[in-house]
């Protein structure tokens, strides 16, 4: 019977599992530093979908609770598209956070009236949750920073040297001016009203909520460090394989090694998914290039059918052009696994019929538009590539299985064409 996975797709990375982003690691740490000394500090972490924000976000958490003797708590905001649910959900997880550093009783203390609408929750009390009425709620959104400070108050008499708040998945405030000017009043006041506020709020999304909120509020931006991080390099994500299957006892063939670090693309939710399917698929501790080829087909059909079916699949009606994308499909199907990251124009009209034929540059243009694919400069005119391996792996899943040709065949023809 196997162990569970070491992996956690769709989940942060657990912290002994982190790798690499020294660089920007080191740069956080001397921000909780300025933080310790009791400066307020605003991050806001962007990057791309499945870039690793939550990962990294985490990671700090644990460096700052662990070596810099802070409390921090991580906050998903998804969903939330109020000022009301933002400040009740910080309090909230603050809340559930002080429950586990021993200071609980002294944070609730600090909630007068406001402390019938905490519950503890659980079979023993193990979580909290905190529902006060509107009314109550929006006073709270008002003084925000006054609650704030009560809670640094209490967090200093534990000896403990601040407070990190982390707020996630963030996309639903971005519609209106609100969170932007709420968001900048918040730190003006602490600015002119506190001398001592050792808080440090990190913002994570994409690099276009962020612009959007720069537009809501083209003050905003300028009160926050900005940190941007990009894809894993190749070492990195090697390091990462190699750490976690070793935690399972399980030793990994260079050659499946180099499909792996191939097609994660540098993305650590794809190392997540491909690294959980080939752990499943193995049977005997030793992960070869079958365990690699299948373990990542299997990876690529998830990928696919979480991002690229609502992306693509949702957004191509046409069915001229979904004729041509599964014939492109049918086209990586033939190819080596070393070749199917980039193709040309040319191949691909060959194998349209004379009805597909004057669509491709629209459909093409499309594949950029919805950022599958980019301009291949290093092939040439009329040369594209895929912007993430698994893509055309997935690409040429959906064409097989339209065509009704899945089970067993698919492998099969994996198989031989990977060497």
């Amino acid at each position: 019977m196997k162990e569970d996975s070491p992996f956690t797709p769709g989940s942060p990375v657990p912290a002994d599992l982190f790798i690499g982003r020294e660089k920007t690691v080191k740069e956080i740490l001397r921000y909780i530093g300025q933080t310790g000394s009791g400066k307020q500090e605003n991050i806001f972490l962007a990057g791309d979908r499945g870039i690793g924000k939550s990962s990294l976000a985490s990671f700090i958490r644990h460096l700052a609770v662990n070596e810099k003797n802070f409390i921090g708590t991580h906050v998903f905001l998804g969903g939330a598209s109020t000022l009301e649910e933002v400040v009740r959900c910080a309090l909230e997880h603050i809340l559930k956070t002080s429950k586990t550093q021993n200071i609980y009783g002294k944070i609730t203390d600090l909630f007068g009236d406001l402390r019938k609408y905490i519950n503890e929750v659980g079979a023993f009390g193990i979580s909290v949750s905190f529902n006060p009425p509107p009314e109550q709620l929006h006073h709270l959104v008002l003084n925000f920073a006054d609650a704030i400070s009560g809670i640094l108050e209490k967090i200093k008499e534990e000896q403990k040297s601040g407070l990190i708040l982390i707020l996630d998945d963030i996309n639903g405030l971005t519609e209106t001016p609100d969170f932007a000017n709420w968001y900048k009043s918040l730190t003006d006041h602490i600015a002119t009203h506190y001398k001592d506020f050792p808080l440090l709020m990190i913002l994570i999304g994409l690099p276009q909520l962020r612009d959007r909120l720069a537009e809501k509020q083209p003050s905003l931006m300028r009160i926050f460090r900005l940190v941007d991080i990009d894809r894993l390099s190749e070492g990195e994500v090697k390091q990462f394989f190699l750490n976690s299957f070793s935690k399972v006892n399980t030793k990994i063939q260079s050659d499946a090694l180099d499909l792996m670090i191939k097609y994660s693309s540098g993305l650590p939710i794809f190392m997540q998914e491909i690294g959980d399917s080939i752990y499943w698929t193995d049977n005997d501790s030793f992960v070869d290039v079958k365990d690699a080829i299948s373990g990542i087909t299997v990876a690529a059909n998830r990928i696919g059918a979480k991002y690229l079916d609502p992306k693509v699949y949702g957004a191509i009606r046409s069915k001229t052009y979904r004729a041509i994308l599964r014939k492109l499909g049918e086209k990586i199907g033939k190819e080596k696994w070393a070749d199917i990251s980039n193709f040309k124009r040319k191949e691909i009209e060959k194998i349209l019929d004379e009805e597909e034929k004057p669509n491709l540059d629209n459909f093409l243009k499309k594949m950029q538009d919805l950022g599958i694919t980019i301009a291949d400069l290093e092939g040439g005119v009329g040369a594209y590539t895929f912007t993430n391996q698994l893509y055309p792996i997935y690409i040429m899943i959906e064409s097989l299985e339209h065509k009704k040709r899945v089970d067993g065949p698919l492998f099969e023809k994996v198989g031989k064409t990977s060497d």
